[in-house]
């Protein structure tokens, strides 16, 4: 098959879940360079992708503009930043596999944990300095490296058990300032160039579609439903992540 073909068959389902995940539903962006690794390199799927996540967050800092957590946000993004600032300084030297096994592990971790606990009845937790400059950190790390900073994320704020608008909210605002930041280390590297950014104009309307459609979803779908969803593309996208990394570090 036409390579155009096939990159424009990964890139459009790709930019679709990059829009979806700015609505509402993040973990569904954490397939979007898995998805167009299929036909690029994961690295070059990381460059092009980012423009299209800043500008699908823009219209999801609208969405969201009045329903967020204020507390998780002055807590998680100066984790991120940190988190951001490491895999800069070592881009170089950290292999992109060890981190992609890394949050995988991690995301199943969390989701056995709370498939054996599912029948204990636990207070929701308090937002903390402590674990949320950790996983922020973590977080900021893993979306440098290959945008799949959700994992970490949720094992954060999915104990705090927040109404499902604020989470999803907080969730758009934290991930829009992490994309924001990354522009500047991303073009020093080399991962966005004009090739790129060519692709990118013609993706983005097919994101921007996708957070709309998020936003409805996110509302529609009832709370516990809703994270239940959460929980499983989680799980999904955790095996994936830790079946790439083992593939890649043998």
């Amino acid at each position: 098959m036409n390579p155009d073909i096939l990159f424009t068959i990964a890139a459009v389902p790709a930019a679709l879940f990059v829009g979806l995940s700015k609505g509402g539903l993040p973990v569904v962006g954490m397939l979007a360079v898995p998805v167009l690794a299929l036909v690029i390199h994961p690295i070059e799927a990381a460059g092009l992708l980012l423009p299209i996540y800043v500008v699908s967050d823009l219209f999801g800092l609208y969405a969201y503009r009045r329903e967020f957590d204020r507390r998780n946000l002055l807590i998680l993004i100066p984790g991120c930043t940190i988190g951001i600032g490491i895999g800069w300084a070592t881009a170089s030297i950290i292999p992109e596999p060890a981190v992609t096994l890394l949050v995988g592990l991690l995301g199943l971790f969390y989701c056995i944990e709370q498939f054996v606990n599912r029948a204990k009845s636990s207070a929701p937790r308090e937002a903390d300095w402590p674990r949320g400059i950790l996983f922020g950190a973590l977080a900021g790390f893993a979306s440098f490296v290959s945008h799949s900073g959700g994992s970490p994320y949720q094992m954060y704020v999915l104990p705090q058990k927040l109404e499902k608008m604020v989470y999803a909210g907080t969730t758009t605002i934290l991930f829009a300032f992490v994309n924001g930041f990354k522009l500047v280390p991303y073009w020093a590297l080399g991962q966005i160039n004009l090739e790129n950014l060519e692709n990118t104009a013609w993706l983005i309307p097919v994101a921007v579609a996708g957070t709309f459609v998020g936003v409805w979803l996110t509302r529609l779908v009832p709370g516990k439903l809703f994270f239940r969803l959460v929980m499983g593309a989680l799980f999904l996208v955790s095996i994936k992540l830790t079946w790439d990394g083992v593939q890649g570090l043998l």
